[in-house]
């Protein structure tokens, strides 16, 4: 690292301390040079991938998309923006341990859905009517008796 103050390249670490919740390194340095003292925070560069559309096109991974897909999904429920927050962290997460440069868009897709059903089954459904284009009520129906099934049998498993 090399001095901000006279560009000298030798510098020593004085200190160093975990912050931001372990998330990144701040470091105290001096410079052998000139004895100057600085500040410096070290994070983990963590690219994510880009995503490809239905159409074959790409485009950066985008958070603020995410995130409002989720709200337009959860609009006027009675979710808190803690676990919405939660959630995202989650999805973003599984996109980087993915370890892939490219990820299509319906990876993304159903990892929101799985956040979604976690959250709000309304919620849910409105989101799967939308991504799995639901063309009459009987999908509606299909999907509204599925996901009742698997609430009745997670019931049962846990009494």
């Amino acid at each position: 690292m090399h001095c901000p103050f006279c560009c000298e390249h030798d510098t020593k670490v004085i200190d160093s301390r975990l912050v931001a919740d372990g998330q990144q390194t701040r470091r105290r340095r001096e410079c052998q040079a000139c004895g100057e003292r600085f500040t410096t925070f070290e994070s983990a560069e963590l690219v994510m991938p880009r995503i490809v559309k239905q159409d074959g096109t790409r485009e950066p991974f985008n958070e603020d998309k995410l995130i409002a897909g989720i709200h337009r999904a959860l609009e006027k429920r009675p979710v808190s923006i803690d676990k919405v927050e939660h959630s995202v962290n989650q999805i973003t997460h599984k996109l980087r341990t993915l370890g892939e440069r490219e990820v299509k868009s319906l990876v993304i897709g159903e990892f929101v859905m799985n956040e979604l059903r976690q959250l709000d089954k309304v919620a849910y459904v409105r989101f799967a009517s939308v991504y799995r284009s639901f063309q009459d009520v009987d999908e509606f129906r299909q999907e509204i008796e599925r996901i009742s099934t698997q609430v009745a049998e997670k019931t049962q498993e846990e009494e």
